[in-house]
């Protein structure tokens, strides 16, 4: 079972990362400026993460896959790490899909 971490940044900013069963961060936050927009943040993924169309599928400048998850509003919510294959964040997609929607929160701040 996934669960979402709250942490702080170094700039005191708050973000949250989600995490696979295997402990894996599938999902990372922007910067947050209050812990409760971050809680936010986080039930926007659980509502979001259901949704195919809400998962934006990019390719870096070093060629590399990953993926945005954005809101309704066209806002992204959470960016995914660098694969090495379109096959494996596909995979890290569907990961989100599983994990995100009965996901707990663990907050380590």
């Amino acid at each position: 079972m996934g669960k979402f971490e709250i942490k702080t940044r170094k700039n005191n900013e708050f973000q949250f990362d989600l995490k696979a069963g295997n402990g894996q961060v599938i999902l990372t936050s922007e910067g947050y400026t209050t812990k409760s927009n971050c809680i936010n943040g986080i039930e926007s993924v659980k509502k979001n993460s259901k949704d195919d169309s809400k998962f934006d599928k990019k390719t870096s400048t070093n060629g590399k896959p990953y993926f945005n998850l954005k809101a309704t509003n066209g806002q992204v919510i959470g960016t995914s790490e660098m694969y090495e294959s379109e096959a494996s964040r596909d995979n890290g997609i569907e990961s989100v899909k599983k994990n995100a929607p009965e996901a707990e929160i663990s907050d380590l701040t």
